[in-house]
């Protein structure tokens, strides 16, 4: 079967971190020393704290570019997680291909509430905006800007609905060997159910000259694509994001550093 290019899959891998919002990457610190600990006694962070973390951006096993991943406190009582990725390598290098997504959030009832979203895709050629409101006085999500017409139109929202990066949050708190997990994706006009399976145990992984113990979350979808996170206890973010189609390696982000900002 014929694979897309890199360009037609930006908008799946936005949903599929959907670890959300964007920014530039910054001087980061060095990674603390690692210790290789069971997950089990040390469950994956579920106090939010902000933090910046960057990742190494593969497509289809060549690397293709950077991307950063931040959680940032956006008042009193809301915070952004924003996911930038910048295309600086083969044909995403060449379209000079950049993407950014946004999410504002408060937390209600123990869940992450989505409040507003922001998504912007560039690329020499062209450029799309898109912007998300969910209105929980009225229990109705609705997006404007570059989306087809029946993308636009208002969904209702149910409790505990998230966007794609927050249901990257919500497996960092909610992983547990052996679990299944189960969220409602609410995102760019659509809704959508998603149920990941935790492995019985965590395999190591390495984070440059560092190594965790990693609890790997996987997501199948119904025409066989995968999504699989591998989540460590005491890391606030992803150590890797893979994404594979007809049962290779496509997208793939691996964490280099991360610090609390």
């Amino acid at each position: 079967m014929p694979r897309r290019p890199l360009l037609s899959r930006l908008p799946l891998l936005a949903a599929c971190l959907v670890l959300a919002g964007p920014l530039c990457a910054q001087p980061q610190t060095e990674l603390p020393p690692a210790t290789v600990t069971p997950v089990e006694p040390e469950q994956p962070v579920s106090v939010l704290e902000p933090f910046l973390a960057t990742y190494e951006a593969h497509y289809q096993g060549k690397p293709a570019g950077s991307a950063t991943m931040q959680l940032v406190r956006d008042g009193d009582s809301r915070w952004r997680i924003d996911l930038t990725i910048h295309g600086e390598r083969g044909i995403a290098g060449l379209a000079r291909l950049n993407l950014q997504q946004s999410t504002v959030f408060d937390t209600h009832d123990g869940h992450y509430r989505p409040l507003t979203q922001a998504t912007a895709r560039r690329a020499m050629f062209f450029g799309k905006e898109v912007t998300g409101i969910y209105d929980w006085s009225a229990m109705q999500a609705h997006w404007e800007g570059d989306l087809k017409k029946e993308r636009r139109r208002p969904l209702p929202l149910q409790a505990g609905d998230m966007s794609a990066l927050l249901i990257n949050l919500a497996i960092m708190r909610d992983a547990a060997p052996g679990a299944t997990l189960r969220y409602r994706m609410v995102d760019l006009g659509r809704a959508r159910e998603y149920v990941y399976e935790a492995a019985n145990e965590p395999e190591i992984m390495a984070v440059g000259d560092m190594s965790y113990d990693a609890l790997r979350v996987a997501r199948t979808s119904s025409d066989g694509d995968q999504t699989v996170l591998w989540v460590a206890g005491g890391v606030p973010t992803p150590i890797r994001i893979l994404q594979r189609k007809d049962g290779e390696d496509e997208i793939d982000l691996r964490l280099v550093e991360y610090r609390g900002v």
